[in-house]
């Protein structure tokens, strides 16, 4: 991996610009290291600030109307941010010269071991005595009676 972008490249890759290709490899660590969720978020919270800020400084009103306003409209991009994670991080990758999806797919190889032990533990707590479609001492071999004909 390259070393990461100074401060002002960070910011100008935070609020969607793109970094020489010498960041090429840091930009993929950056959407497939464990922490990559918050790195999201921390993105999405800059371009919300770069927004915000101007908003609190110079719209007339009272500073609660204002800070309330800005919180609300934070909440919201957030909101937004965690919808569309996924795709706007392979965006961010794909933008940097990797093919599209490839953070996606890094991810789960970074994580397939992980995911298969998980697998694993919930088919030995949840499927237990499960043979292809359920395990026969629990299946009932007729519906049972209400009492009533006809």
């Amino acid at each position: 991996m390259e070393s990461r972008p100074d401060p002002l490249r960070w910011c100008w890759f935070a609020l969607g610009g793109r970094l020489p290709s010498r960041y090429r490899s840091w930009v993929l660590y950056d959407a497939t290291c464990p922490t990559w969720r918050l790195r999201h978020f921390v993105r999405a919270f800059v371009q919300v600030c770069a927004i915000a800020t101007p908003l609190v400084m110079f719209l007339p009103g009272p500073v609660w109307v204002r800070a309330s306003a800005v919180l609300l409209g934070l909440l919201v991009g957030l909101q937004y941010a965690l919808w569309f994670m996924d795709g706007a991080v392979d965006r961010r990758v794909a933008r940097a010269g990797y093919p599209e999806g490839a953070a996606s797919a890094e991810r789960r190889r970074l994580h397939a071991k992980d995911d298969a032990a998980a697998a694993a533990r919930y088919a030995a707590t949840w499927r237990r005595g499960e043979v292809s479609g359920g395990d026969p001492a629990n299946t009932p071999t007729h519906a049972p009676s209400t009492g009533r004909t006809g």
